[in-house]
């Protein structure tokens, strides 16, 4: 490992090893309602990988916790404790939003995090309409999709301590936001927000010098990896499960496909990997994956071969 790198790296086996005096508050059954369609997670993998990780957030948040009491003290101020927040970014297809609820469900089985929250970007992508108007329908998920300003709004006002904060609700049925329904997220000791580009830097800076950098906002930051001809393939078999699942139900906006022949679903997702995944994941994505704290870098099977740590 060269001296300048600023990360800790450790292999599977290595990284596994850690998990031994860690509790596994999970069952097999936990597991498999957790798991993503087709991420094939194994309690297995939640004891050798997600266990660890489990117990080092711990650790950072029991930190953060000390440091918030010995600040108030020093401050002689008894200023509300805001949740310690977590973002998970990830290329579409890479397992990102199985990770976040494994997390979500074993970080609050830690006595001191209870109240976990779990919150996806895919709520503050514009409305269809709205993206049809502007001519974004073709770059859904690039960061010119979402409304920045509410999603920045919202990580502010949850790390300024406001008691209750809403967030739009995301439908992967009707691919569109729902009207008139919100998610009400109140003061929870974690909050994971999971989504292709939370780690992305700011392009721009706001006249009042406060950062409109979502990820400034995060206390750890994990970034999901894989070869991106891995992510291809898993894209493309997810497409094809969803023709014969969430496809078919009567108000799917893709219900158009879910009578594709195998060759033709197939040659679909190519082009919609193509035309817009694979651009954004090189373009948008790809490049905040130095900007995470921790790097789990997946095999062809799914499952996490690599661990990258970023130093203290």
């Amino acid at each position: 490992m060269a001296a300048q790198d600023p990360y800790l790296e450790l292999s599977r086996a290595d990284w596994s090893r850690l998990s031994h005096s860690t509790p596994l508050p999970l069952t097999q059954v936990d597991v498999e309602r957790l798991r993503g369609l087709c991420d094939p997670i194994t309690l297995a993998e939640v004891d050798a990988i997600y266990r660890p990780i489990s117990r080092l957030l711990n650790l950072y948040i029991t930190a953060n916790g000390a440091l918030y009491r010995a600040a108030s003290e020093f401050l002689a101020e008894d200023v509300p404790r805001t949740p310690y927040v977590i973002g998970i970014a990830g290329s579409v297809a890479v397992g990102k939003s199985t990770v976040a609820r494994v997390l979500r469900e074993m970080i609050a089985r830690w006595p001191e995090t209870p109240r976990v929250d779990l919150v996806t970007t895919d709520g503050f992508l514009l409305p269809n309409t709205e993206l049809e108007r502007r001519g974004l329908m073709g770059r859904k998920g690039f960061p010119e999709s979402y409304d920045q300003p509410r999603l920045l709004r919202f990580v502010r006002e949850i790390k300024a301590g406001v008691p209750e904060v809403t967030t739009p609700i995301y439908s992967h049925i009707t691919y569109d936001i729902v009207p008139g329904e919100d998610l009400v997220v109140s003061r929870p000791d974690v909050l994971i927000i999971e989504g292709l580009n939370v780690l992305q830097p700011s392009k721009r800076a706001l006249s009042d010098g406060i950062s409109d950098t979502v990820s400034d906002f995060f206390d750890f930051s994990i970034y999901v990896d894989a070869k991106t001809s891995d992510i291809k393939r898993w894209y493309v078999d997810r497409f094809l499960a969803l023709r014969a699942t969430a496809f078919t139900k009567p108000n799917s906006f893709f219900r158009r496909y879910a009578a594709l022949t195998d060759e033709q679903a197939t040659q679909m997702a190519l082009d919609l990997w193509k035309s817009i995944n694979e651009p954004n994941l090189k373009q948008n994505i790809l490049p905040t994956r130095g900007r995470a704290d921790l790097i789990l870098y997946k095999g062809a099977d799914h499952n996490v071969r690599d661990v990258k740590l970023r130093k203290l």
